[in-house]
């Protein structure tokens, strides 16, 4: 009985019908005809109720239902989701699948209607769109199928209690990473960027070919040559600069709490730091990691070999904000003691003021002395939005100029950074990965790392 349901045309024709003997009871001439009526009604639906529920063999008399997708979901990425349906009934039967996503969407509309044929397969596809990582429980698939008679549904359900993973973005890691592989990331954004100077390390020798740059001829390779098997050009052969160390440095502080269309500025800054570290390792650099706020939190040192990228992705995911000020001395410190090598520092975090920021200058200064730092922080686009409005009355003029004051603190902040040799990246949230992978293509294309 639990998988029993009356449809709505059950219930309209049980009203009409009782309407019928209401109405009988002064015109008594309509009486017969409504118990005609009430007969057809009972005995249409036993009918319905001996096609759906009569046994049959080889699982016949079902409609089943499954739900597929990956094992685990990316934050802030739209994930694919597909929900496969076959007919084993011998009659046409149309069908409503409620999917139980999990609470953490707040969604109560993933609710589809189809028909199916008989012995007929059906593929419903849809997306969701996580913005907190953690473990989210889907619940049951349900399966309501009805005959074409539709006065009764019985209930299917399947997929109890499946649980899935929500991990930092690998969806958009691995859009960027096949657009690097092809050489295709303009078309996300990504600046072409001309090379300056020699950002190269020597690899061999070879013969001069037509095109060659003239500039790499090897003079006395080409005179020893020129001795030894005739007049044949030798020219220098070089490659980019490998094996630099890239270091993402995630500030999990109270200020990397705020929240922009859904996720935190932290998921935010986790998802570009880990195209970032991807692009890094396939460009031949080394990928670290460090988190931190008011104790240090994962330090992973960097590295390209295999399966380094995972080890990205499993400590990311853990990472969650704390409700404390942000340690900017105890980062230095473990900085000077663990990256001893020269590195591109990309340190994620927020600054809302300028007085915020010159607090932690002097560590900020002690960084950039020793490395390459790049301090990545946020626009407010709220405030953005706010200040293109037009302003009609006092208090919206009011209310303008103090935005504009923030936003102008910001830009400010840039400027005090740039003062004092430090790299910075005012960006909205986003175009976070887009900035920050333009930002290190073009320190490497002018020989900074």
């Amino acid at each position: 009985m639990k998988s029993l349901y009356l449809t709505r045309r059950f219930f309209i024709a049980l009203a009409l019908v009782a309407t019928g003997f209401v109405v009988a009871f002064f015109l008594p001439s309509l009486l017969q005809p409504m118990r005609v009526a009430l007969g057809m009604l009972t005995t249409f639906t036993l009918l319905d109720l001996l096609l759906l529920y009569a046994p049959g063999s080889n699982g016949a008399g079902q409609v089943f239902g499954r739900r597929v997708m990956g094992d685990k979901l990316a934050n802030g990425s739209d994930n694919d989701l597909a929900i496969y349906l076959e007919n084993s009934y011998r009659f046409p039967v149309s069908v409503e699948t409620i999917d139980e996503i999990p609470h953490q969407f707040q969604r109560r509309d993933v609710l589809f209607r189809s028909s199916l044929k008989a012995g007929e397969t059906g593929i419903i596809r849809y997306q969701l769109r996580p913005v907190k990582r953690g473990e989210y429980q889907f619940g049951a698939l349900n399966v309501f199928a009805a005959s074409p008679i539709s006065l009764v549904r019985r209930r299917f359900r399947y997929g109890q209690d499946q649980m899935v993973p929500v991990y930092p973005s690998f969806l958009q890691m691995r859009q960027y990473e096949l657009l690097a592989i092809s050489n295709r990331l303009t078309e996300v954004g990504v600046k072409r960027i001309r090379r300056v100077g020699h950002s190269l390390e020597f690899e061999q020798v070879r013969p001069y070919v037509p095109g060659d740059d003239p500039r790499a001829i090897n003079w006395k390779a080409t005179a020893r040559r020129t001795d030894a098997s005739g007049d044949t050009l030798i020219v220098n052969h070089f490659q980019d600069e490998r094996a630099q160390q890239v270091y993402s440095l995630i500030d999990k502080g109270r200020v990397m709490r705020m929240p922009f269309q859904g996720l935190s500025l932290l998921d935010y800054a986790i998802n570009a730091a880990l195209v970032v570290s991807n692009i890094a390792i396939i460009k031949h650099d080394k990928a670290g990691l460090i988190t931190f706020s008011d104790r240090l939190g994962a330090l992973l040192p960097a590295d390209r070999r295999g399966g380094h990228m995972l080890k990205i992705l499993e400590v990311l995911y853990k990472q969650r904000t704390k409700y404390l000020e942000t340690d900017y001395e105890l980062l230095y410190t473990n900085v000077k003691a663990k990256i001893r090598q020269r590195s591109l520092l990309i340190l994620y975090t927020n600054f809302e003021t300028l007085n915020g920021m010159q607090r932690q200058l002097p560590y900020l200064r002690r960084l950039a002395k020793d490395h390459l730092l790049l301090v990545v922080f946020f626009e407010n686009t709220e405030l953005r939005h706010f200040l293109n409005a037009p302003a009609l009355t006092t208090e919206e003029v009011y209310n303008q100029t103090i935005a504009e004051k923030f936003a102008q603190e910001k830009r400010q902040i840039v400027r005090e950074l740039q003062r004092y040799g430090i790299h910075a990246l005012l960006t909205a949230p986003e175009h976070l990965t887009v900035n920050t992978l333009n930002r290190y293509l073009e320190f490497k294309a002018r020989g900074l790392i």
